[in-house]
């Protein structure tokens, strides 16, 4: 767990602690393996109902008291088992939707994508924006926005935010004061994964991070893991 210093977010509120979770959503059923990012249909494999039990058992003696999703298939199934637990509506935040991506509705590689075509080319001469989708600097301001509704929602308690690999990642790194632009390969944000994100009144005074699931996640989609010959990460956002 790292600690915040100086993190400013206006009028302290008081001295509550409340804990947001910031959770990805569990394993996606596409056989294909295109970029789904924000098109409808793609909804949780077998494995990823059974990651989405697995955190909702783990998060069973939380003091939650908001449950809120992306309002993609995906990560309102992976809440709504969490929600059910403590008897709660699952609520929807738009802010908490994938990012957006050209190359969505493709498979994405050199040898056998999206990046066998010239034309496409010149949606990734810029990773620093990224060229290919929606800026950074934009994930960060809904992904706060999303974050800081819920924490004035569970305030004194504890929230749970289900939203999808890269702007959960973003949001991290601006609050931990690190680049945006990064390798995807080291994103610590594995399936069904929980960014926690403790407040002080308005203040964020530390991040965690855990893997209630991890025993579930296949290992070449584990946080850290090199993907291997057929076995892509590129998809499971």
């Amino acid at each position: 767990m790292s600690e915040i210093h100086g993190n400013k977010g206006g009028n302290n509120g008081g001295d509550d602690i409340t804990v947001v979770h910031l959770m990805r959503h569990g394993e996606v059923e596409n056989p294909t393996g295109v970029l789904y990012g924000r098109l409808p249909g793609y909804h949780l494999s077998e494995l990823g109902r059974k990651m989405a039990e697995r955190v909702a058992e783990h998060l069973a003696p939380r003091d939650i008291t908001y449950v809120v999703a992306s309002p993609l298939e995906r990560a309102q199934e992976t809440a709504t088992p969490i929600a059910k637990a403590h008897g709660l509506d699952l609520a929807t935040d738009e802010r908490l939707i994938e990012a957006e991506n050209v190359f969505q509705g493709k498979t994405f590689g050199v040898g056998d994508g999206a990046l066998r075509r010239p034309g496409n080319w010149k949606h990734v001469l810029n990773p620093f924006r990224p060229s290919w989708g929606e800026p950074y600097v934009d994930q960060v301001v809904r992904m706060m926005g999303a974050l800081n509704a819920a924490k004035d929602k569970a305030r004194g308690h504890e929230a749970v935010l289900v939203s999808h690999q890269l702007p959960i990642w973003i949001v991290r790194s601006y609050v931990e004061r690190r680049r945006l632009w990064h390798d995807p390969r080291r994103r610590q944000c594995t399936l069904a994964s929980l960014t926690t994100f403790t407040y002080r009144g308005d203040r964020i005074v530390s991040v965690g991070y855990s893997e209630p699931a991890r025993d579930l996640v296949p290992a070449h989609l584990r946080a850290g893991a090199k993907p291997t010959k057929g076995q892509s990460k590129a998809f499971g956002a």
